[in-house]
């Protein structure tokens, strides 16, 4: 029962909290007041403000970029040193797989906990990945990570990401 959840005898569907949740946006970016997209949703107007203070992004802080497998690393490089992002690590497949088989387990470890822990000194963490990976630096890093999807994982080829909509992302967060 893929997208299916029980809490207690309730039973939960993902798939129809997540269009409300995006319906609830559509009607606030299209200018409708709390109340108003409460009243057509069908739920009470503390709810979208609470959705709105959970979703919300605070602008400016350090931050911290990571991704693979992309395509055209050098040129998304390139935006994050012109915008002032503090640390970027972007590989592509290759340079991924590099790495791996280049470093022993234990190597390999102490280098990801060492990742892991200087990621959570950065105000925001943008992971640009695989759902899987999206999701476990989410649920090591928390509330910090915003995810950039570029497949299902195992991606097994190098993506391109458009470098104006990392741009865009970064001005966006930064508030520059």
């Amino acid at each position: 029962m893929s997208g299916f959840f029980r809490v207690g005898d309730k039973l939960l569907n993902r798939v129809k909290l997540e269009r409300t949740i995006d319906r609830i946006f559509q009607l606030r970016v299209s200018g409708l007041s709390q109340q108003e997209v409460a009243n057509r949703v069908g739920c009470d107007r503390s709810f979208v403000s609470r959705l709105e203070t959970l979703a919300e992004v605070r602008k400016g802080g350090s931050m911290a970029i990571i991704g693979f497998p992309l395509a055209n690393t050098a040129e998304l490089r390139t935006v994050c040193e012109e915008l002032g992002v503090e640390y970027t690590l972007l590989m592509t497949d290759a340079e991924r797989w590099e790495m791996i088989e280049s470093h022993d387990g234990k190597t390999l470890l102490n280098w990801l906990m060492e990742l892991m822990l200087e990621m959570s000194e950065y105000d925001h963490v943008i992971m640009i990945g695989s759902d899987m990976r999206i999701r476990l630096a989410e649920a090591i890093v928390g509330e910090k990570v915003m995810g950039v999807l570029i497949g299902e994982s195992p991606i097994e080829e190098d993506y391109y990401l458009s470098p104006q909509k990392l741009s865009d992302l970064i001005i966006s967060v930064k508030g520059e």
